[in-house]
């Protein structure tokens, strides 16, 4: 690269800061020993992998140890470890199998349990003046804090992000995991991606203000192309989808018109518009230990009943997974109850709530589990009814003849006369597990326009628009719900949130809410959720990710939006007063 003539390079040093997830129901667990065995009812989204681990710790067979998930509230990764349940399960057999309670306060909760990596990142980019990309290199130092969780792991994805983001003939990837006496880093809703984003993201647009191009037209040249696969996991781009998210936030945020019309400002109060693009893959574990369970279980009324290892935290996966299954089997939406509770005695196997899995994962084992189901309810509507099962389906809770659509009889009497039958009786009930094999991207962009108030050293978010293509929707209503909540999270992230510490002890300076910055209303635009919907072809349901992309790009787009609006480019989040006091005193704009 640095033999070819006219090429600009482009340095920088991008910081993002330890930040909590501040999930509404903190740590908890409680434990107890019953006929022989002990019983942890915890707050995890991992209820099958925390009964390994608590077996493994008290050297006990894991048929032993059972793990009970109630409805819980919230996690966001940081109930992605087995942090309480083993000690806790521990103590309770010291003291003759007594019920023992571990239960965190929130300031133990910000500091005791885990945070998301603060990662320092330095890029070089050599670029031709018409754009086009060159040479890149990249270095990640990653802050694990005192012990390993989700170590290198996190800052190792967001670094595979950058070559496959913007593909590049010559790339040199280096990360780093660092040891520090600052609390654990674990799992944080984007796995590594928000932090790769704010500092690629970032540089994507230094580069356009070095060789005076559009951030928007740089994006469209050099972003990953469709038909790209990706070496290792095989993930393919399939759709336009880069450009169709950007189209419909133009759109919506009138980008082309503001961004012309914000350049070269020179009043006290300046406004700017700013986008970023996030790149994402559904699940973090190596692919082979990818498996989810489904039971099914038919009532007597023609009602079903189901269960996945799968775990609801809030994010609305019992709601999508009943949809799932009533499309599947053939029954109404109303005629599906499923089973919420994880209890590691009844629940078949999953490995849990993380890395945007569930919906993607959890759709192989419901459609498989729904196909063996409805196979048996046609078999025995065949012996029922005497008709072939080639000629029967079940539709809406109905057995019907396909050749005249006649209605031969109801999954309630068929599943009640099954039951009872006097020559056959069975209950209809399958069961099954997928190992998924494969993966998917999962992309969009986030639209920003600020107002910064030079004098004052303040930048307010006026509008944040998100597009996501995550494939088919299952429950629009709920997939904008998601990006609601993902968005805010990025909002703080780019402007308020920041665990800080003493620079010589390490010791926490604000685990609280009221002086940790979390993002409220107050600091909230009205937020704007748009979908496209490219189906993926490897999922039986056509979905990607979806709950933790929404908080990857927003940061980047507002600081972006900052760098349009002021010209001056800044290398960390969150953009506080203070560092825009610094960085505006930098570059002159203010002199006293």
């Amino acid at each position: 690269a640095r033999r070819e003539p006219g090429l600009i390079k482009v340095e920088g040093w991008y910081d993002t800061p330890t930040v909590q997830h501040c999930h509404i129901e903190n740590h908890g667990c409680f434990a107890y020993e019953e006929a022989g065995r002990v019983v942890v009812v915890s707050s995890t989204q991992i209820p099958h992998i925390v009964r390994r681990v608590v077996g493994q710790a008290l050297g006990l067979p894991w048929g032993k140890v059972r793990i009970i998930k109630p409805y819980i509230g919230g996690g966001f990764g940081n109930k992605q470890d087995a942090l309480y349940e083993p000690l806790c399960a521990w103590c309770s057999t010291k003291v003759g199998g007594r019920l023992v309670k571990l239960e965190c306060s929130r300031e133990e909760t910000f500091v005791s349990n885990r945070v998301r990596h603060a990662i320092r990142t330095h890029i070089i980019s050599y670029v031709r003046p018409d754009g086009t990309l060159v040479a890149r290199k990249l270095e990640a130092f990653s802050n694990q804090g005192a012990y390993a969780s989700h170590g290198h792991g996190i800052v190792a994805k967001g670094m595979n992000a950058f070559p496959q983001l913007y593909p590049c003939p010559n790339v040199e990837c280096d990360s780093w995991t660092v040891y520090t006496n600052r609390p654990s880093a674990g799992a944080m809703r984007g796995y590594g991606i928000p932090q790769a984003m704010f500092a690629g993201e970032s540089h994507i647009d230094d580069i356009c203000k070095a060789i005076h191009m559009s951030p928007l037209e740089f994006r469209r040249k050099n972003l990953m192309p469709v038909g790209y696969v990706d070496g290792f996991s095989k993930n393919e781009l399939y759709s336009d989808t880069f450009n169709q998210c950007m189209d419909k936030a133009l759109e919506l945020l009138d980008y082309r018109k503001k961004f012309e019309e914000y350049q070269n400002q020179t009043g006290p109060i300046r406004r700017g518009v700013g986008l970023a693009v996030f790149w994402y893959n559904t699940a973090v574990w190596p692919i082979s230990l990818e498996s989810s369970s489904c039971r099914m279980v038919l009532n007597q009324d023609g009602s079903l009943q189901f269960q996945t290892g799968e775990t609801e935290i809030g994010q609305g996966c019992d709601t999508a997974y009943s949809q799932m299954v009533a499309d599947a089997v053939g029954i109404p939406l109303g005629d599906v109850h499923v089973v919420s509770t994880q209890d590691t005695d009844i629940t078949p196997f999953g490995t849990g709530a993380y890395a945007s899995r569930q919906t993607y994962i959890g759709g192989f084992s419901i459609m498989q589990t729904a196909l063996a189901l409805r196979e048996r309810i046609l078999n025995i509507a065949h012996e029922q009814t005497r008709m072939p099962v080639s000629n029967l389906d079940l539709v809406d809770g109905q057995i019907v003849r396909k050749s005249d659509g006649r209605v031969l009889k109801s999954l309630g009497d068929l599943a009640t006369e099954s039951l009872y039958s006097l020559e056959s009786s069975r209950h209809i009930t399958a069961e099954t597990t997928a190992q998924i094999k494969s993966n998917a991207y999962s992309f969009g962009c986030s639209f920003a326009e600020v107002e910064v108030d030079i004098p004052m050293c303040k930048a307010t978010l006026l509008r944040l628009v998100n597009v996501h293509d995550c494939g088919t929707l299952i429950n629009p209503a709920l997939a904008e719900a998601q990006v609601h909540g993902g968005m805010s999270m990025a909002i703080g992230y780019g402007l308020s949130e920041e665990l800080k510490f003493d620079e010589k002890t390490g010791k926490p300076l604000n685990n609280n809410l009221l002086d940790y910055k979390l993002s409220t209303f107050m600091d909230h635009p009205t937020l704007e959720a748009a979908f496209v919907e490219n189906p993926e072809p490897t999922s039986p349901y056509g979905t990607k990710a979806l709950g933790e992309p929404p908080a990857c790009s927003g940061a980047p787009a507002i600081r972006n939006a900052i760098l349009n609006a002021t010209g001056v480019a800044i290398d960390s989040c969150p953009i506080t007063p203070h560092v825009l006091y610094r960085k505006f005193k930098e570059a002159g704009l203010i002199n006293d």
